[in-house]
């Protein structure tokens, strides 16, 4: 089951100063027929299929759809279902219109766009589409994860949903996004939150261990295996066991995976015999699960199996809106006051498009309330011009570099992989002067997942012979 999450809207504007017309084209053929569905406000849940024709929103009883919020003018926006698509145009709204934090007067709009009047948002979905619709949650944490925008809320409910089952579940997303605080809140918010809660770090430990790490082992199985040991899949009987990076687990241990995901049986290591265990499974990977199934890196049976829910966490710079709210949860957690970070400071973390996500704002802030603001240019400022810009080989020996190494091997490594993959797709773009389809041959990587790849590190190329 895949979830789609919408785009987070701003803050509403009281102001009545109109804006200048804006556009986002609109990619269809053929008659629109489209639906309006409310995700907020007092008329949340509440649906309308639209013809062609034009429709005015608003609280006077004379509106073709009577909205009950009261933030919302008399007669506040119009929406004209045209064959070539969809146009919202503002009639002099009192707390303005919005689409996507953009106010705007006149707007030709795009099937999937949120629009925001007073305290209600509406998103306009094709009338045969299949995506769902989430309404937001109106909790702005779940477990450890906090967040107040329009995705995490989305996220939310989705995890509010998944937790109260006990299908296993898929948690993609960035290093950095939160996967394991994501894992241990649905354990948490489950009927298994008494029992135990088995993290299995994929990516940190040695490929001919993980056997027994994951199923255990008898005694005399292996050399070095002086007594019987149960596995993480044993250890979390009752509850939910996580397994954090699977993407990384090695091709002969998936069809073991399979058949414990499959039947809720293990055999250890060594032994003759099968075990029953009863566990939830909540797996996470920041790779593209998809490519590697088509690369053939990792069986499909078991990708199919290990998502039977998924869930995508959005990278922070998808909702940058959240920052000040993470900020002074870390301020909150370490036993600071919100002041301890001037408004300067706070600014400059605003502006920074952290490609280490939460795990890196938090390393961040924590750093500036040890060492004091002094040591936030070092840690926070924007890039230098390309011509000041080191090379890799230069970057390596620089501050920023040397304190990776003092982080935990696993987060170090993570972030080790994303510079080299960054730097790596800058040099392949230039050197095939932003030719994907070469790039791609060159490089000796299926063209689908080097569009992923690039996408990931927010990269453009075009499409070629």
């Amino acid at each position: 089951m895949l979830w789609s999450l919408a785009v987070a809207p701003h803050e509403e504007d009281e102001d009545s100063e109109q804006f200048e017309t804006a556009s986002i084209p609109v990619q269809r053929k053929g008659p629109v027929r489209v639906k309006l569905v409310f995700l907020t406000g007092p008329d949340a849940g509440r649906s309308h299929s639209l013809e062609a024709g034009k429709f005015l929103l608003g609280t006077a009883p004379s509106c073709d759809l009577v909205v009950k919020d009261r933030a919302v003018s008399r007669q506040h926006l119009r929406l004209e279902v045209r064959e070539e698509g969809v146009l919202a145009r503002d009639m002099g709204s009192r707390n303005g219109s919005f689409c996507e934090g953009m106010r705007f007067t006149e707007l030709e709009v795009r099937p999937g766009a949120v629009l925001k009047l007073g305290t209600t948002e509406l998103k306009i979905v094709p009338e045969d589409s299949r995506e769902r619709v989430i309404p937001p949650s109106e909790r702005t944490k779940f477990g450890a994860l906090v967040g107040d925008s329009r995705k995490m809320r989305e996220v939310f409910t989705v995890l509010e949903r998944l937790a109260a089952g006990d299908a296993d579940v898929l948690v993609q997303g960035e290093t950095g996004t939160g996967k394991e605080l994501c894992a241990e809140g649905i354990h948490l918010a489950s009927k298994r939150s008494k029992g135990p809660f088995v993290i299995v770090d994929l990516a940190g430990i040695a490929p001919s261990l993980i056997e027994s790490e994951l199923f255990g082992h008898v005694k005399g199985a292996f050399t070095g295996a002086h007594t019987d040991r149960a596995g993480a899949f044993e250890r979390a009987n009752g509850g939910t066991v996580f397994l954090d990076e699977v993407g990384e687990l090695p091709s002969e241990i998936q069809p073991r995976l399979l058949r414990v995901l499959e039947r809720r049986q293990v055999k250890r290591v060594g032994a003759n015999d099968y075990r029953t265990v009863d566990v939830r499974v909540v797996a996470a990977t920041h790779r593209d699960l998809e490519a590697s199934v088509q690369a053939g890196k990792f069986r499909e049976d078991l990708f199919h199996r290990l998502a039977v829910l998924r869930v995508t966490l959005p990278a922070l710079r998808e909702r940058p809106e959240d920052i000040p709210l993470l900020v002074d949860t870390v301020l909150q957690r370490t036993g600071k006051p919100p002041s301890a970070l001037s408004e300067q400071t706070r600014a400059l973390l605003a502006q920074y498009p952290w490609p280490g996500n939460v795990r890196e704002l938090r390393n961040v802030v924590e750093r500036v309330v040890s060492l004091g603001e002094e040591a936030l240019p070092v840690i926070a400022a924007p890039a230098p011009a390309a011509a000041d810009k080191p090379r890799p080989a230069q970057a390596a020996s620089a501050p920023s570099a040397a304190a990776e190494l003092e982080l935990p091997f696993k987060e170090a490594k993570e972030r080790l992989i994303e510079g080299f993959e960054r730097d790596y797709l800058k040099g392949l773009l230039e050197r095939c002067e932003g030719n994907v389809s070469r790039a791609s041959r060159e490089a000796g990587i299926d063209r689908v997942y080097l569009r992923k790849l690039l996408k990931k590190h927010g990269l453009h190329g075009h499409d070629g012979p």
